[in-house]
């Protein structure tokens, strides 16, 4: 089973400006998080943020396998900023997801789970965005006839189960808003708000059956 990670690339600002969560609460259910995750595949953009922490110390405690996006072919703003990521040594596996519009659509669709760190604006994109395509996949607009693999050869959300989002609430303020809960329901996912690390390794064990 492989998870999507995606959240905050600025974590000083999410968690000690907006949360105002103490470091050492943070470095906790970091480390917890991480030992949850370590028997499933990880993937993720490398790029600053607490994704990328994560997998650093998923990688020092040998987790199964670190996948990392890029859009490798990407003209408009390039990838440059991601190069120390990509050759830091922790990423067993690239996936080539051509340009950074496509990038943001298509990260949590190279999941079977998406793991949400936190609410920001890249993050709320990529999970919609994400439903909004496996939506299409499902054929709940029939009049687009959208073939998967031409969207992304690499998508796996769905193969096993329903696209399936779990939300870390100590990273959040709140819950999704009621109309984003109800589409994604309507397009065959499911929402899951995870209260703590145990919860976590429990769903997730109970997600891969």
């Amino acid at each position: 089973m492989r998870i999507s990670l995606i959240g905050p690339g600025d974590i000083d600002y999410h968690f000690n400006e907006l949360l105002k969560m103490p470091q050492n609460k943070l470095a906790s259910h970091t480390l917890n998080i991480t030992k949850a995750l370590l028997p499933y595949e990880i993937v993720l953009l490398p790029d600053r943020g607490l994704p990328f922490e994560i997998a650093k110390r998923y990688k020092q405690m040998k987790g199964k396998k670190v996948i990392g996006t890029v859009p490798k072919q990407d003209t408009t703003f390039g990838i440059s900023h991601l190069k120390s990521y990509i050759d830091s040594g922790i990423f067993n596996e690239i996936i080539d997801t051509e340009h950074w519009y496509k990038q943001d659509a298509v990260i949590t669709l190279c999941g079977d789970i998406t793991l949400v760190l936190g609410y920001t604006l890249g993050s709320m994109e990529e999970l919609t965005f994400g439903f909004y395509l496996y939506k299409l996949f499902k054929g709940y607009k029939p009049e687009l006839n959208v073939v998967k693999d031409k969207v992304c050869k690499d998508a796996i959300v769905g193969q096993t189960i329903p696209f399936t989002v779990l939300i870390y609430k100590p990273f959040v303020k709140g819950k999704l808003s009621s109309e984003i809960e109800e589409y994604i329901k309507k397009s065959g996912g499911q929402i899951f708000y995870i209260k703590n690390p145990k919860e976590l390794r429990e769903k997730l064990s109970e997600l891969k059956g």
